[in-house]
């Protein structure tokens, strides 16, 4: 392998791990997001709940 194949296979390996690199940033950003919107879920379930124990109490 000379220098120029080298480098080129290099270059070629870089690109790709980047591409990689960014395509798992934007699936962390997914993640980050479904767990926000999960836990605004679990969140405003249990504000549901506890009213309805609080109301089920109150009778």
């Amino acid at each position: 392998m000379n220098l120029q194949d080298f480098e080129i296979q290099y270059r070629e390996a870089m690109a790709e791990t980047l591409n990689e690199l960014q395509t798992a940033v934007l699936l962390l950003a997914q993640v980050q997001h479904k767990i926000s919107t999960i836990g605004s879920s679990v969140q405003s379930l249990s504000e549901c709940v506890e009213e309805f124990i609080a109301d089920q109490k109150a009778e």
